[in-house]
């Protein structure tokens, strides 16, 4: 193929235009219930009307949303917390993370989070972005946040809390993430964003202040 066109649209593709609204896609709210609402799930079913007519039903998990830190030390190492995830049956490594608060703002969840897990408090933050979690069946959002200059101090872990801190290389997280041991999706995408701006490629916007 020559002079730059491009391969052509499978059958029943359209071209993307990111300045069109996608309006033709919406789905209409009818009716809906809750059906749980635990300590920690608030478990929905809305019956809606698809953009072509046809009547449907969504089950779906409403989430506060959340927060997934980053902490760099001084000497590059990235500090991670290992914990046992009953649902999937395993101790899973991951970054320092938790659930926001009722109105919290994702910075602030970030700092008590880092403290109140690792001890850690950090000198600079940085807001990098944004993750729907698990977008086909909750509304949970994970805000991603960066943290340096730490300072060591003590936990405050919740009763029934058990975590094992981890201080990695990025190298040994990468090949953590090659060869399948590391599995969590928000500390994959969080590993994500630390090498695309350690490669100049990303961009964060640091502020001081703990």
């Amino acid at each position: 193929m020559s002079g730059g066109a491009h391969a052509p649209l499978p059958p029943g593709a359209t071209a993307p235009d990111n300045e069109a609204a996608a309006s033709h896609l919406f789905e209409r709210h009818r009716s809906g219930q809750q059906v749980f609402d635990g300590r920690l799930l608030d478990v929905r079913c809305d019956q809606v009307v698809l953009a072509d007519g046809t009547p449907a039903s969504r089950e779906y998990v409403v989430h506060p949303g959340a927060a997934v830190v980053v902490p760099i030390l001084d000497d590059g190492r990235l500090v991670m917390e290992r914990q046992f995830r009953y649902p999937v049956g395993r101790v899973m490594l991951e970054f320092p993370a938790g659930k926001l608060d009722a109105g919290e703002p994702p910075l602030q969840c970030a700092r008590r989070e880092l403290a109140e897990e690792t001890g850690y408090r950090a000198r600079e933050w940085a807001v990098a972005g944004r993750m729907h979690n698990a977008m086909a069946y909750s509304t949970e959002v994970i805000h991603v946040l960066f943290a340096r200059g730490l300072s060591a101090g003590e936990r405050a872990l919740d009763a029934g809390e058990l975590i094992d801190l981890a201080l990695l290389h990025e190298h040994e997280l990468d090949a953590a993430a090659a060869d399948g041991t590391l599995t969590d999706a928000k500390t994959l995408v969080a590993l994500l964003w630390l090498q695309r701006w350690r490669a100049g490629a990303w961009k964060l916007h640091w502020v001081t202040g703990e």
